[in-house]
């Protein structure tokens, strides 16, 4: 691949220089335990969704729980 100007000058072609892969990073796990209780020999999810039923879990954050299917959400009352 010859590049040429208009003024007749001969320009060699720029090296391309070939990056290599990004080191991985170390993330932090989901903290997968947490959605869990453990009652004697029984497991249960936390909250599952009145709306939509069991199978659909209800997300916490930050006081209130809220499903991301049908928008139900619930506020944690403030005990003063």
């Amino acid at each position: 691949m010859n590049i040429l100007n208009l003024q007749g000058e001969y320009k060699m072609p720029k090296k391309i220089i070939k990056k290599g892969k990004k080191p991985h990073k170390n993330k932090p796990t989901s903290k997968k335990y947490t959605k869990y209780k453990i009652e004697g020999d029984k497991v249960t999810r936390e909250r599952s969704c009145p709306r939509c039923g069991p199978g659909i879990f209800l997300m916490k954050s930050q006081g209130r729980s809220y499903c991301g299917k049908c928008h139900y959400s619930e506020f944690e009352s403030k005990k003063e």
